[in-house]
């Protein structure tokens, strides 16, 4: 049986407590990540996909009910402490990357990431070579613009460069947070692609939020429905392969 490398136990998440409109967002929802899964999310606006993003990066607090991860209780664990073995791509391709650092420097910063650092040499020039690899392989110039800052980038060339930043030391959990929905079509289904080659090639853990149907049914061995803070369906790859848009589409209210 596959690995479970993260568990997520009757997790409760509220907001306005105490308040006349407290709300429940995440309503007792488990859920359980197994090595290797590329997992796609589908659901309504506010049926709780990011919520369960923040509460596995703890960027929010859980009010009830548990997160492991390899069966350690990491519930109370900092944000800071969950990038150790988390990383994630956020939809605005500007929150990845530091606008003034050339992209050999971002990239460098994600080499080094979780380790101890100090008042030393960098070494900027003996990793050029692999990030000119590692660029290259998302097939949009970026291996051409090593030497460029950041902000002088295009969209799609810095979301690539957060990908690349995220995926460097291979986390055991990768979180994409609709990372292709603020780029163009053609640009987008680049960066999908690339994603799915790495994801495949590294045999990383990954969960992907998307609003685009065919995204939801061409990547990925399991595809999950949230609905009103719950998992409304979890369907494995063989399930999978059988559903259609239109049938995706009945499992949503569209009058929400």
């Amino acid at each position: 049986m596959t690995e479970t490398i993260l568990s997520l136990k009757n997790v409760v998440v509220k907001v306005n407590q105490n308040q006349s409109d407290e709300t429940e967002i995440l309503k007792s929802l488990n859920l359980d990540i197994h090595a290797g899964d590329f997992i796609t999310l589908l659901g309504s606006n506010g049926a709780g996909k990011s919520t369960i993003f923040n509460a596995i990066a703890a960027t929010i607090a859980i009010d009830a009910g548990q997160i492991l991860h390899n069966g350690r209780d990491i519930t109370k664990d900092s944000p800071e402490k969950r990038t150790q073995f988390l990383s994630r791509v956020f939809q605005d391709p500007k929150m990845g990357t530091s606008p003034r650092m050339t992209v050999a420097e971002n990239l460098l910063l994600a080499a080094k990431r979780g380790e101890k650092r100090g008042l030393r040499s960098r070494h900027l020039r003996a990793h050029m070579a692999a990030f000119q690899k590692i660029t290259a392989g998302m097939n949009n110039n970026l291996d051409q613009r090593l030497n460029t800052a950041t902000e002088n980038l295009s969209g799609g060339q810095r979301q690539a460069l957060s990908f690349l930043m995220a995926t460097y030391k291979k986390p055991d959990i990768l979180l994409l947070d609709e990372h292709t929905a603020a780029l163009d079509p053609k640009t987008g289904q680049a960066l999908m692609a690339a994603t799915a080659a790495r994801v495949a090639e590294d045999h990383l853990t990954c969960l992907m939020i998307t609003h685009h149907m065919e995204d939801a049914l061409k990547y990925g061995n399991r595809l999950i429905v949230i609905k009103d803070g719950r998992v409304a369906h979890d369907f494995n790859h063989e399930e999978k392969s059988q559903l259609t848009k239109e049938k995706l589409l009945s499992f949503f209210d569209l009058t929400e």
